[in-house]
């Protein structure tokens, strides 16, 4: 969830919960490493934190006001009902991002709560991590209802004496908490599926017009991080939501408007395969060669020769 303080001025950087707390005016955490914050318990004034600020730990937050639009790619949407965000270890959180008058929770677990556990190497599944505030999942309150009572069962938790048990049993709070969210993330995807076709559509059309001049000769492939950025969304959200509704990564959407422009050229011009190759961005003809076979099953040569006979 990468975003950028204002100016020059340098983020505060949280090292630990505990130091979080504190500067939230609150009490330290019942456990070092893992902490569920109520809003309505911050009493003191963070403006300190309106250079924007880095933790060491991740946080998942539940706000239950935005104000304002939120950014969808080139278009906005209105939401009111707040949302769900996520924001990995050492990511740069602008305070623009952060609203001063909400309600809501926000749980804070540092890596080292689950790094001896099957989450701490699975935690990249969790794509949401990687995605911009105005990416945020947005809650039916039925969903609602499912994400309040896992973090009401953390908070009993926390509540208890720690034992043997404490840490088991709150991993797999953090795992239903994060599988629950991959869930409503799939139906965020199809709900909104006439704001992501445009998307979808803008993509096609930012791609045909990289094919059809000569900025793929110049600046090679299309990555995936320039797409996103033409499209104003995280690479990972735009991977994500095309593999939702196409089965397809944005990688492999390159790949095949590549194809279907290779063809064309194949079979309306003269140029060699290796001028080709170069023209759509390669490097090595021979990748060409081998990215061609994989998605047509012949060879650009043979592919030409068969058009041809």
């Amino acid at each position: 969830m990468m975003t950028s303080a204002k100016g020059n001025t340098p983020p505060v950087i949280f090292q630990s919960i505990s130091a979080l707390l504190k500067a939230l005016g609150l009490d330290k955490p019942m456990h070092p490493l893992i902490a569920l914050v109520d809003y309505k318990d911050i009493k003191v004034d963070t403006s300190e934190l309106g250079r924007g600020y880095m933790l060491n730990f991740y946080k998942i937050s539940f706000k239950a006001h935005f104000a304002g639009q939120i950014r969808y790619g080139q278009g906005h949407y209105d939401f009111e009902e707040g949302g769900l965000s996520f924001t990995a270890p050492n990511q740069l959180i602008a305070a623009a991002a952060e609203e001063k008058d909400y309600s809501g929770y926000t749980l804070l677990f540092h890596p080292d709560f689950i790094r001896n556990y099957p989450l701490g190497k699975q935690m990249t599944k969790y794509g949401f991590f990687a995605y911009s505030v105005a990416e945020a999942l947005y809650l039916s309150d039925k969903e609602k209802k499912i994400i309040f009572s896992v973090f009401d069962n953390i908070g009993m938790e926390l509540d208890t004496n720690i034992d043997h048990f404490s840490q088991d049993v709150l991993i797999s709070q953090i795992e239903v908490l994060l599988n629950y969210s991959n869930r409503f993330y799939g139906r965020q995807f199809i709900t909104r599926k006439v704001v992501h076709n445009d998307l979808i559509v803008e993509m096609e059309a930012y791609l045909s017009g990289v094919f059809k001049s000569d900025k793929a000769l110049v600046t090679g492939l299309p990555t995936v991080l320039e797409i996103a950025n033409h499209l104003k969304v995280s690479p990972r959200y735009l991977n994500d939501m095309l593999r939702s509704l196409t089965g397809q990564t944005t990688q492999q959407h390159v790949h095949n408007k590549l194809i279907e422009k290779a063809k064309d050229i194949l079979s309306t011009s003269n140029l060699s395969v290796a001028e080709i190759a170069y023209g759509l961005g390669f490097e090595h003809p021979q990748s060409f060669n081998r990215l061609f076979k994989a998605k047509v099953k012949i060879s650009p040569l043979e592919f030409r020769q068969s058009f041809n006979s």
